[in-house]
């Protein structure tokens, strides 16, 4: 398995000050799928960012290549709504993960 960062790129500069309704129910859906790809595992994190020059989508995924990051980004709500979002996948060479206790039984 690999690590990708599928990067949302919305349909303009300006979004989403101006998003339209319909544009944010498509991001609600959005965030949905992103919980229940985090359920299933193949989602590590996924949030907003709100940086200084405007809200920005980070993701991280774990896919077998880079094909498999790319079809996960093509069943996205958002890209399914057909608004002009896209994404852009990028490979993470190396990712240092937190090690989480397992709780003694």
């Amino acid at each position: 398995m690999a690590y990708f960062h599928p990067k949302p790129v919305p349909p303009c500069r300006t979004f989403p000050q101006d998003a339209t309704p319909e544009e944010m129910a498509a991001m609600e859906r959005h965030g949905a799928y992103g919980a229940e790809r985090a359920g299933i595992g193949c989602a590590i994190a996924a949030a907003p960012v709100f940086a200084k020059d405007g809200v920005w989508g980070m993701a991280v995924v774990e896919a077998s290549d880079e094909a498999a990051a790319q079809t996960l980004a093509d069943h996205d709500p958002v890209i399914r709504a057909g608004l002009g979002f896209r994404f852009e996948i990028a490979a993470i060479p190396s990712l240092i993960l937190r090690h989480v206790a397992t709780p003694a039984a």
